[in-house]
């Protein structure tokens, strides 16, 4: 356990990062292309300068690594086992057409296990945050995954990776659930999927093609709050690898048989 203060640095932090995005949202913005439907705008910009000066003032000694980085990912490599995994706008294109669904994500890695995570959804105002071993909380309650045990009484939710259109076992994925489960849902912020596993919203999700920093607190969210993180195949799961099958634990092998259909 880390004790409060790392976690708490975290929490206002993603609020004031948030507080940024939540200013520009719906307005006019910069928007260019890191692909050909991948987008960054000025807001993500804004708000991951003022994460990693934010962590640079505290936390000097940390690496840091961050979505709009270059292509590596990596902002600092920083001088101790300490590594901070930001986000600073999940859910771009959702964010850029003015559609209320986006998130700050901020998790901290030591020696290669997150310890520690904050999702921030400044449109709802509802911050979910979790330290290893301590359970996860939204606006500060206690909360758990579903007890839905049954794909047919399942809600789920996906992400289109941004090469989904060269990806045709996604689309097969894709329609199998659609026809398994009660419901499939595709929000287009894996961040908050994630974070909706872990409070029961849905109860189970998958994607492929995700990076770390898409998921690193939502990993450790559904872990704290009772539920299965694993691979298609159902081995441990590697944040830096997808891709990404996540659940209550109680759909879990369900949506395993699904995924080798």
């Amino acid at each position: 356990m880390l004790g409060g203060a790392l976690l708490n640095f975290a929490i206002q932090t993603a609020h004031d990062a948030g507080r940024i995005l939540a200013e520009r949202f719906g307005r006019q913005l910069e928007i260019s292309h890191k692909g050909e439907i991948d987008l960054v705008t000025e807001a993500d910009l804004a708000a991951e300068h003022l994460i990693i000066e934010r962590i640079r003032s505290y936390y000097p000694r940390h690496a840091i690594l961050a979505e709009e980085a270059d292509a590596s990912g990596i902002i600092y490599e920083g001088q101790s086992e300490w590594k901070w995994i930001i986000d600073p706008l999940d859910g771009t294109t959702n964010y850029a057409h003015a559609y209320p669904c986006f998130c700050v994500s901020i998790a901290l890695e030591r020696e290669g296990r997150v310890e520690l995570g904050v999702i921030y959804d400044p449109v709802l105002e509802e911050t979910f945050a979790a330290e290893r071993g301590l359970g996860v909380t939204l606006n500060g309650r206690r909360i758990r995954v579903s007890e839905v045990d049954d794909l047919n009484r399942a809600m789920l939710c996906t992400g289109f990776p941004y090469n989904v259109r060269e990806m045709g076992d996604f689309a097969r994925h894709f329609y199998n659930f659609i026809m398994q489960a009660q419901a499939v849902r595709r929000d287009g912020s894996a961040a908050l999927d994630l974070a909706y596993v872990a409070c029961g919203r849905f109860d189970g999700f998958w994607e492929e093609g995700l990076r770390p920093w898409d998921v690193a607190a939502g990993v450790l969210f559904v872990e704290e709050a009772g539920g299965r993180v694993s691979y298609y195949d159902g081995s441990p799961f590697n944040i830096y690898t997808p891709p990404i099958l996540a659940s209550n634990g109680l759909v879990h092998e369900a949506m395993m048989r699904v995924l080798q259909m």
